[in-house]
């Protein structure tokens, strides 16, 4: 009798429609996608959300349109602001960088990694020393000895925070030569490109950026590169550029750029955006537009960019300490 139940009862279940017996489909987006860019058009992090843009709408890798958002200011602590004001929705993402990190051990933000879901890292590009074609400044010994003998005497661009990578390599090269790090002349703007202008514009000395930043300008002879601030020489236009390190200087700075949603996502919304970039840092045309600006393809998912980014803050946190750029350094904590 019990036999004949069981029978009745699946051949009823394999008798319904098949809407009625299947899954719950897993999570894909449906509707436009924001790509938040929290530097200003133009500059390197900008350049990475569009290139993630075009790639995801030409490759057709999601069903729905998507646009990049640049929210500017606070050296990135507003476009951070706005992600994080919507909590488990995976139609809002943003390309990020050590800045995320380093606004918060620093005191300048409130958030961090972890009020965010990393969900891939996509490459990395080492930070590079540049001045005007016109500049007095020939060689990397001529700004290593000018702030060894003052730290003030020349200024500094940095984008788009104070303690950002590119403040770190030049306190870094200002530790190196026993200058007083606190004595820099650095002014922060709101991404690479405003400090380059400014920089062209014969308004400071040198701009400390990443090196696809100043590719073009020094393609059209508008700039030169005089070090980088990398384990070893860069390609292409920058490869007769020397590194500190092989000048005798330990001064190593690079810039990853990041891709995380706001906190609260399901383990679907991750899986989802987890094989889109798996597919994106796969394609040819994206491998070749790393190449093309001198970034290194440092793919990772979204758990291992989480670690990563766990153990940057941690290196991070010691270098700032160290340079008395810290918040508890700066307290005297």
């Amino acid at each position: 009798m019990m036999m004949r139940k069981v029978a009745t009862y699946t051949l009823a279940v394999l008798a319904l429609p098949l809407s009625a017996t299947a899954a719950t489909p897993a999570w894909r987006p449906d509707k436009p996608v924001e790509i938040i860019v929290n530097t200003s058009p133009g500059t390197g992090s900008d350049a990475t959300g569009r290139l993630i843009l075009r790639m995801l709408t030409e490759k057709k890798l999601i069903d729905v349109p998507a646009t990049v958002v640049n929210k500017i200011g606070g050296g990135g602590t507003i476009g951070l602001a706005y992600l994080t004001q919507h909590p488990g929705n995976a139609h809002y993402l943003m390309v990020t960088s050590p800045t995320m990190l380093t606004n918060h051990i620093t005191g300048k933000g409130a958030q961090n990694h972890n009020d965010i879901t990393p969900l891939a890292q996509l490459g990395s590009e080492s930070v590079v020393f540049a001045v005007r074609n016109e500049s007095p400044l020939k060689t990397p010994r001529d700004i290593s000895e000018r702030i060894r003998g003052d730290a003030a005497s020349l200024s500094f661009a940095i984008g788009n925070s104070v303690g950002s990578h590119n403040h770190i390599a030049v306190a870094l090269l200002a530790k190196a030569v026993g200058a007083n790090v606190r004595r820099l002349k650095v002014i922060p703007f709101n991404g690479s490109t405003e400090g380059i202008t400014a920089l062209l514009g014969g308004h400071l000395d040198v701009a400390s950026t990443p090196a696809g930043s100043i590719l073009t300008h020094v393609q059209a002879g508008r700039a030169r590169v005089l070090a980088v601030a990398a384990e070893q020489r860069l390609g292409g236009a920058f490869a007769s550029v020397p590194t500190w390190k092989e000048l005798g200087f330990a001064v190593v700075a690079a810039n990853w750029r990041s891709v995380v949603a706001a906190k609260g996502l399901s383990d679907e919304q991750v899986r989802y955006w987890d094989d889109v970039f798996t597919k994106l840092a796969q394609l040819p045309e994206w491998k070749q537009e790393l190449q093309a600006k001198l970034e290194e393809d440092t793919y990772m998912n979204s758990r291992d960019t989480r670690r990563y980014m766990t153990a940057q803050y941690a290196e991070l946190t010691a270098i700032l300490s160290d340079l008395g750029l810290a918040k508890s350094a700066q307290d005297g904590k």
